[in-house]
Formats: C-alpha cells, sequence, structure tokens
C-alpha cells in the first residue's frame, strides 16, 4: 500500500514539523497582540520602556507580579515579549518573499523548461543577470525606493531569491516535456498551458514544497542580517535589531537578549533544514525508488 507524506518521514522530520508548528502558535501570538495594540492605539507591551527594571536577569520578578521570563534589556523592555514579536516578523518575512519568489520562479522555470529555444534562452539570461546582482545592494536600493520597513525587505528578497526556484523547476520540466504523457496530452490538442500547468506542474509539485522549506530559513536568516545593519525594519523588535541592540552590552555581562535571540535564529533555521532534508528524501521519486 502507497503510504502518505506523513508516514514516509521520519521521527526527527516530524518533530521539525512540531517545532515549527510551535513557532508559528508564537507567532500568530504575536500578530494578535501587535493588532490590538495598534487598533487601541496604545504602547504595545513589548516596546514599553521601565527606567527602573533596566538590565533585569531571566526569571527577575516584575513589577505588579509576575516574573520577565528572559530577562530586560537596556530600557527595561520584556526580552521574551520582544522575541516572540521577532518571530512574528521573521514568518511575516518567510511568507511573503516566498509568494513572491516561489510563483515567480515556477512560472519561469516552466515557460523556460517546455518551451526551450529562446524562451530558454531568455530565462537562463535572466536567472544569471539576477544572481550575480549583490544580494544586499537590491534590497537596499528596493528599500530606498518604497522606504524603510517590511515591504522593503518582501521585494527586495523576493525579487532576488527565485533564481534557485526557477533553476530546479526548469530542470525538472526538461525531463518531463518529452514523456509519454505529455506527448499523448499533445496529441488529443490540448493547449500549452494545460500541459504545463495541470500536467507537469503536478509532477513538479513536490520540488516547490522543497524549495519553500529551504528558501523560508533563508530569508529569514536575510532579514536578519539586513535589520543588524540598519537597512530593514526599524522600530520594531526584530530579530535584527535585538542582536544589533544587545551586542553593545556583552562585555557588561547582559548577555540574556543576546542569547535568547540567537538560540530562536538557531533552532528555527535547524528545524527547516533538517525538514528539508527530509522532505526531499520523501518525495524525490529517484530516491524514494532506490
Amino acid at each position: 500500500m502507497k503510504r502518505g507524506l506523513w508516514q514516509r518521514l521520519g521521527l526527527g522530520a516530524k518533530l521539525c514539523v512540531f517545532a515549527i508548528l510551535a513557532y508559528l502558535a508564537v507567532a500568530l501570538y504575536g500578530e494578535v497582540q501587535y493588532r490590538v495594540a495598534r487598533y487601541n492605539d496604545v504602547i504595545p507591551a513589548y516596546n514599553v520602556v521601565r527606567e527602573g527594571s533596566r538590565y533585569l536577569p531571566p526569571l527577575s520578578p516584575r513589577p505588579g507580579g509576575g516574573r520577565f521570563l528572559l530577562g530586560t534589556d537596556n530600557l527595561g523592555r520584556d526580552v521574551a515579549l520582544r522575541v516572540v514579536q521577532g518571530a512574528r516578523i521573521a514568518f511575516h518575512v518567510g511568507v511573503m518573499t516566498s509568494l513572491i519568489a516561489i510563483p515567480l520562479g515556477v512560472v519561469l522555470g516552466l515557460l523556460g523548461g517546455y518551451y526551450g529555444g529562446k524562451v530558454d534562452s531568455l530565462v537562463v539570461w535572466l536567472c544569471a543577470t539576477v544572481a550575480s546582482m549583490p544580494g544586499l545592494l537590491f534590497i537596499l536600493a528596493i528599500s530606498l525606493v518604497v522606504g524603510q520597513g517590511l515591504m522593503g525587505i518582501y521585494l527586495g528578497i523576493g525579487l532576488t531569491t527565485w533564481v534557485g526556484v526557477c533553476r530546479t523547476i526548469r530542470a525538472e520540466v526538461i525531463k518531463h516535456r518529452d514523456r509519454t504523457y505529455v506527448q499523448a496530452a499533445r496529441s488529443l490538442g490540448y493547449s500549452d498551458s494545460r500541459i504545463m500547468f495541470r500536467h507537469i506542474l503536478p509532477n513538479v509539485a513536490h520540488l516547490i514544497l522543497i524549495q519553500f522549506s529551504i528558501r523560508f530559513p533563508s530569508a529569514v536568516s536575510t532579514e536578519v542580517l539586513i535589520s543588524f545593519l540598519g537597512i530593514g525594519v526599524q522600530g520594531e523588535p526584530s530579530w535584527g535589531v535585538m542582536i544589533n541592540n544587545a551586542r553593545m552590552r556583552l562585555w557588561q555581562g547582559v548577555w540574556w537578549e543576546m542569547t535568547a535571540v540567537t538560540a530562536a535564529i538557531f533552532l528555527l533555521v535547524l528545524v527547516f533544514n533538517h525538514l528539508a532534508d527530509a522532505l526531499r528524501d520523501a518525495l524525490d521519486p529517484a530516491l524514494r525508488s532506490s
């Protein structure tokens, strides 16, 4: 009996799925917190400054009851709540940039791989041209046009990371375009668009899932870097902003903010990379047959 995808995943990959779902739940909680504060036009809890609670270590008592689970930063802001908001921004970036890069890469890869000739040459030229651009400079240029913030990050990362998706889909479509089922569809008079999107695309769809799991942590890491450099989102606790905020105080022994952010980034990238490998092993027909 043919097993489903979930049954083909190992225990480690399943644990990664649960870890990602936990991250998603945290990000959704952060989104609710952010939206409620904006709706009520109040300072969100993660941006509340407490002059009397600066540099408190983890589990320190909170004024009014409770504890600061991950301590406070140089302005007395709750590090745990800010890490949660960093997860919210990370998922925003990962999802939104994928919605730009993956459809663009899939469509161009389908066109180039299916038609070949001049169309394929044009697609290959576009891939080579975009891949040769320095990514950070391109993102900076877009940020200067649309302004600093998440929109510049979405467009900058999304428009510079579709090349890998395109090349992967193109290579797979080249292998499929002369197979029997495609020739049969042509003999029945189906249009090229129907053959590409209703016949070939379902047979390469597993690559889209794998590419999403690969490029999601890559997009998050890129956002952390550009926010650390001051190009990306400002005024919100992105993980890159928090690292930039915490690095100057490590020599003072204030280690908890940097440690919390680094651990959050490391675990998210780790589980996505491990899941990508597991999905490739489970979905790649060549690896499955061997």
